[in-house]
C-alpha cells in the first residue's frame, strides 16, 4: 500500500466546484433539493469538512446558481459562460485569485453533482502533491464486478510503476489475450476512474488553452487531451465512490422520492 505523502503547513489549497444551471439532461441541477438542501451546497458543505481545504468557491455563469450560494453564506464567483470544460472555469478563477494576490498551490476541480462526496478523497487526491513532482493528480478504485468491466459508461485506467496513468478508455483495458471474459476479475486487478482533479496553478493554467487531441476526441475524455501534450497524471487508489446524479432518475434513487 503506498504510504501518503502530507501536505505542508504553507501548502494552500483552493477547492473550486463549478457548476452550471444549463444542463441537456437535468437543467438546474445545482439548485435540485436533497433533503431541504441544494444539491450544491451539499457539495460545499462536503469540501468543508476536508482537512487539507483552505478555501472553497463555487465556479458559475448562471445568477440563480450564484444566489442561492450567497443565501447559504457561501464562496461564488462568477465566471464566463464561454467556458467549455470545468477546467476552464477552475483555471479562471484561479487566475483571478492570483490578480488579486491570493496564492494557492493547488487548485482541485470537485464535481458539483455528488452531493455526498467523501471529505477524505478530497484529501486523498491532495495529499499527491507531497511529490514535487506532481503535476496533476485524480482517483481510481478497483473494480469489483463484471458490469462495470465491459460498461462504455465506466472510464478504465491503466497506471505505471510510478502510479501516474498510462491510458483513460472507454474500452476495457488491458485486453487479458487468453482469458475468458467472465474470468478477467480473478487475472488482473481492474481501476474505474473517479472524477476529482487536482492541478497545481501553473499546469492548470496550461492545460486550460490546450486545443482538443485526437485521442480525446476519439474517446470524448478531456484527461487524454494532457496525456497527449505530456503531461502526468498522478493517482491515488481510493475505497469509496460517491452518488453522482446526472438525471432527475438518479436525483429520485438518491432521495428515494
Amino acid at each position: 500500500m503506498t504510504k501518503l505523502l502530507m501536505r505542508t503547513d504553507d501548502m494552500k489549497v483552493l477547492a473550486v466546484i463549478p457548476a452550471r444551471y444549463a444542463s441537456s439532461r437535468f437543467p438546474g441541477k445545482p439548485l435540485a433539493l436533497i433533503n431541504g438542501k441544494p444539491m450544491i451546497r451539499r457539495v460545499y458543505e462536503q469540501c468543508l469538512k476536508a482537512g487539507s481545504i483552505d478555501e472553497v468557491v463555487v465556479a458559475t455563469d448562471d445568477e440563480r446558481i450564484a444566489s442561492a450560494v450567497t443565501g447559504f453564506d457561501g464562496n461564488v464567483m462568477m465566471t464566463s459562460s464561454t467556458h467549455k470544460s470545468g477546467t476552464e472555469r477552475c483555471n479562471e478563477v484561479a487566475n483571478r485569485y492570483l490578480n488579486e494576490g491570493k496564492r494557492f498551490d493547488i487548485v482541485i476541480n470537485v464535481q458539483g453533482d455528488e452531493p455526498y462526496i467523501e471529505p477524505s478523497q478530497i484529501d486523498l487526491v491532495a495529499s499527491c502533491f507531497g511529490d514535487d513532482e506532481v503535476e496533476i493528480g485524480t482517483l481510481i478504485k478497483k473494480i469489483e464486478n463484471s458490469e462495470e468491466l465491459f460498461d462504455p459508461n465506466v472510464v478504465k485506467v491503466v497506471t505505471g510503476n510510478d502510479e501516474t496513468a498510462i491510458l483513460f478508455s472507454r474500452q476495457t483495458i488491458p485486453f487479458l489475450r487468453g482469458v475468458e471474459k467472465n474470468e478477467w476479475l480473478m487475472h488482473y486487478d481492474f481501476f474505474k476512474h473517479i472524477g476529482i482533479y487536482a492541478y497545481r496553478p501553473d499546469v492548470l493554467k496550461k492545460i486550460a488553452g490546450l486545443s482538443t487531441t485526437p485521442l480525446e476526441k476519439a474517446e470524448s475524455l478531456e484527461q487524454l487531451r494532457w496525456l497527449e501534450n505530456g503531461y502526468k497524471i498522478k493517482t491515488r487508489i481510493t475505497t469509496f465512490e460517491s452518488i453522482s446524479v446526472d438525471t432527475p432518475a438518479d436525483l429520485e434513487k438518491l432521495t428515494g422520492k
